[in-house]
């Protein structure tokens, strides 16, 4: 498949898409109905593919791969050692399928690639200097296991009902619209952790190290601090507070547990054959990674646009991020001369 019919490469060979990144038309005045319409049941939209392909997962792995309620209403070694088990299998499966096709089979080549260098082999900032064996030892060593304690004491809550619990057989509809809500609950609560992580303390002693991944790839998706870890998935916590099932706290789990391989991908586009390719939506993580000070959300609210850190990938939106830094730097030099004086 022919990439530079959707986008162009730089004397260094990275590439960006021709088109600049738009949010989809919900928070907009006037409405556009029809539009959003189009973009909830479209594909690519809302609901198609990533969120239906989450929410289909998190289905299968509540029917068939999660302890009865009975068993979880008493902490025990053996139901939480399962949840860790099957939590490291399903992020091997899943990390591992983006890694295998993109960067051991490399099936597209660096077609669609932003960054035309592939994963650092001898870089210091990682540990063993390589870049994927660091990302490995954060994702099981930290990542699993604290999602796994965030669902083994949710589910544990939804058990010995200590929260608000909510049957699909009586409200379908609230559950339904609860599974609809969900990622942009994820929206919101990723967005405040991450201008939080971003403040100059906390990110030099916490998410610096996600940062490291300057050219990101799935396994970065989950290759972070403990302590950003931690609190990443307190996004879950929001379903012991509002009427909730236990899927839908599996589902917030799965969303935050899987989104981030495919947000990290590194391409625009996953190849699936000669002439089709599907959306990878993680252009605008992809910025951040690269000029760190933008795009600090991910999803549908256009909290980055509502709050000047918004870069679409064009000229234009550059040349503010630029003006911004600068002005910030004036501002900072001008307190020190005072400070100085």
């Amino acid at each position: 498949m022919d990439d530079s019919v959707f986008g162009k490469r730089d004397k260094r060979g990275d590439w960006k898409p021709l088109e600049a990144i738009e949010y989809p038309p919900v928070f907009v005045w006037p409405a556009r109905p029809i539009a959003f319409a189009k973009w909830l049941a479209g594909f690519p939209g809302y609901l198609l593919p990533w969120n239906a392909l989450y929410a289909v997962a998190s289905i299968i792995v509540w029917l068939y791969l999660t302890p009865s309620m009975e068993t979880m209403r008493t902490f025990s070694a053996g139901w939480i050692s399962y949840l860790l088990g099957r939590n490291a299998v399903l992020v091997l499966l899943v990390y591992g399928a983006w890694h295998l096709r993109l960067y051991v089979q490399k099936r597209q080549g660096n077609t669609f690639k932003f960054n035309a260098r592939w994963p650092a082999t001898d870089n210091s900032a990682f540990l063993f200097k390589n870049q994927l064996a660091d990302n490995l030892i954060w994702t099981f060593a930290s990542g699993v296991p604290i999602w796994t304690a965030f669902e083994a004491f949710s589910l544990w809550c939804f058990a010995n009902h200590y929260v608000p619990y909510v049957d699909w057989n009586t409200h379908p509809y609230y559950c339904v619209a609860m599974m609809l809500v969900i990622p942009l609950m994820r929206d919101l609560h990723f967005y405040i952790v991450h201008r939080i992580l971003h403040w100059p303390p906390f990110y030099r002693w916490i998410h610096s190290l996600h940062h490291n991944n300057v050219n990101p790839m799935p396994w970065s998706g989950l290759a972070m601090h403990p302590v950003e870890h931690f609190f990443y998935y307190t996004g879950v916590l929001i379903h012991l507070v509002i009427p909730s099932h236990p899927l839908h706290a599996v589902f917030h789990l799965i969303h935050s547990s899987f989104g981030p391989a495919q947000g990290h991908a590194g391409f625009s586009k996953l190849v699936v054959c000669e002439n089709t390719a599907i959306n990878t939506d993680c252009y605008a993580h992809y910025l951040h990674h690269k000029y760190f000070e933008c795009n600090y959300a991910d999803g549908v609210i256009p909290l980055d646009k509502w709050f000047g850190t918004f870069h679409d990938g064009s000229k234009e939106a550059q040349k503010a991020m630029d003006e911004r830094f600068l002005a910030r730097a004036a501002k900072e030099n001008a307190k020190h001369a005072k400070q100085a004086s």
